[in-house]
């Protein structure tokens, strides 16, 4: 049974970093229970999650014997197929402890840019998104997408669902609490507060982990184009998933980037 809209719109993508434990792309099974956990409780105080989570290409590559993340298209196309799999089964296995089931959405740019295929996703996601038993959680095409694979990610993808289906925040978990600055003493000194994403742009050192894509870099893309839209952005630790709920209510650790004003018509 479908149940009414009582709180907000919230788009989560779960980076890499935080899904597994090393270089081999072992699955964090603590984790993904912790953050299942977590998200059950957003949604049990009223709001719509829709989940963007990177980690099949890790997930995949124990699959295959892998201990470092493979280089060739084919094989990362492999990978990513063995490891959507796992992820799915691991999703469904820890979602089920909190009554809830989930469902798969894997999509390419090109799904999202051209407006009739966006419109077919958008209708998809709003039939499901009533049905709060119901968590969708969506990656690229990444067994069949090239050009994803070589350039996407998906703090990029996480940032065109927010705007398809005008989410009220996005939340970006990755491997660190939030954005630091150039005085920064250590990566716990976060900058809280982001009114202008422009005066942050500089601050960037695009690092990134040994089996994801994006880096602080694509983050702030997939942000300046959130904030842009209307949404509330938040860069936040995916290691301290209790504080999920927190961070929807307004509270808890994370850079936040205020929404822009966006005209109505």
């Amino acid at each position: 049974m479908a149940a009414a809209r009582t709180g907000k719109r919230v788009v989560i993508k779960i980076g890499t970093g935080v899904l597994t434990r090393n270089s081999g792309g072992e699955i964090h099974h603590a984790m993904i229970a912790r953050l299942s956990q977590a998200i059950s409780d957003i949604n049990a105080a009223g709001h719509e999650v829709i989940m963007v989570s990177s980690g099949a290409v890790g997930a995949g590559m124990s699959a295959f014997g892998f201990t470092q993340r493979p280089t060739e298209t084919e094989m990362l196309q492999a990978c990513a197929a063995a490891g959507q799999a796992r992820l799915m089964h691991l999703y469904e296995s820890q979602f089920s402890h909190h009554g809830l089931k989930v469902a798969q959405l894997l999509v390419t740019h090109e799904d999202l840019q051209d407006e009739r295929r966006s419109s077919n996703v958008l209708a998809t996601l709003n039939a499901i998104l009533p049905h709060r038993q119901v968590i969708p959680i969506m990656n690229e095409n990444d067994s069949v997408a090239v050009y994803e694979l070589k350039v996407g990610d998906n703090d990029t993808l996480s940032s065109i669902v927010a705007r398809l289906v005008k989410a009220d925040m996005l939340i970006l978990l990755t491997s660190v609490p939030g954005l630091t600055g150039p005085d920064a003493k250590s990566e716990d000194d976060i900058i809280t507060h982001v009114d202008d994403i422009e005066s942050v742009l500089s601050f960037v050192r695009d690092e990134k982990g040994a089996l994801s894509v994006g880096g602080m870099a694509s983050k702030l893309r997939a942000v300046e184009a959130a904030v842009t839209s209307g949404i509330e952005t938040l860069i936040a630790s995916g290691l301290r998933p209790e504080q999920l709920l927190e961070l929807v209510e307004g509270r808890g650790v994370a850079t936040r980037f205020s929404a822009k004003s966006v005209a109505t018509s």
